[in-house]
């Protein structure tokens, strides 16, 4: 056991395997690339890419207009607020934690995790398969929760305010400025840095509660202040958000514009630690 104040958003391998053996299956999707996916995937899976498709832009309407295409393309691989999903990536990875924090977004009730991924599953022994199978399209359409979403202007209104935390979880290059993937390099000023991939064992799991926790709040991030979490463009971010819900942090966002946005946006405040 892990200790998690949320464990039920992860699912085991075993556990998930017990579920697809189960009479209520849930809905397993694969974020992998298309080629992991027909190399081997698990039995049942359905497949969904969303690697690249990103929102540059959180004023109302391209955030709207964003968040619609989201909804439609959980729609045509069956998403339903009756069924419980799991989705997974090669290990506990960022593009699984981005499906999990849309899932949230929508509110779904029942969003998890593979811990540990794909590579868990086969560490297991349980079985791969190539063969798939077109997934049941759904007309769900879930109720947003913008409390899990931040906008540029919800970070810039919060600049300098003692009850919130701004995560930057990109690597120490870009954090300092010296890697630069926008019009300017820098962080968002008193920005805390802790990167994603230290939410990890070696083995591509999330680490257990007690690490966690004692990671963040040397930081100060504790769980009384709001957390905003960015990076790039939300998918990194998305992983300390998880990892935040694990551990029963009560108000969390992640910046889905992130650094893209926010280096782009003349005029925005920027702090170089270089």
């Amino acid at each position: 056991m892990k200790g998690y104040a949320n464990p039920q958003l992860l699912a085991s391998p075993r556990q998930l395997a017990d579920q697809l053996a189960s009479g209520k299956k849930p809905l397993v999707i694969d974020l992998r690339p298309p080629e992991d996916f027909a190399a081997g995937h698990i039995p049942g899976a359905v497949h969904l890419d969303l690697w690249g498709v990103s929102l540059i832009d959180t004023d109302p309407a391209p955030l709207a207009a964003f968040m619609w295409i989201i909804d439609h393309l959980f729609n045509l691989r069956g998403v339903d607020s009756s069924t419980p999903v799991v989705v997974y990536d090669e290990q506990s990875g960022i593009r699984a934690a981005r499906a999990f924090w849309f899932l949230e977004y929508f509110g779904h009730p029942e969003p998890r995790m593979l811990d540990g991924g794909f590579n868990a599953w086969v560490r297991e022994g349980l079985p791969v398969t190539k063969e798939a199978q077109p997934p049941p399209a759904s007309t769900w359409s879930g109720a947003p929760q913008p409390s899990t979403l931040a906008t540029w202007r919800d970070v810039y209104e919060r600049l300098g305010n003692p009850d919130t935390v701004i995560l930057d979880t990109r690597t120490d290059g870009e954090y300092c400025g010296t890697t630069v993937r926008a019009k300017r390099g820098g962080a968002i000023p008193g920005a805390v840095h802790i990167e994603w991939t230290r939410n990890l064992t070696p083995d591509g799991e999330f680490k257990p509660a007690s690490e966690l926790r004692a990671m963040y709040e040397a930081a100060g991030v504790t769980p009384d202040k709001e957390v905003v979490t960015y990076c790039q463009g939300g998918y990194r971010a998305a992983h300390a958000y998880v990892a935040l819900r694990l551990l029963g942090y009560p108000r969390v966002r992640n910046y889905t514009g992130s650094w893209r946005e926010w280096g782009d946006r003349e005029g925005m405040p920027i702090e170089k630690k270089v």
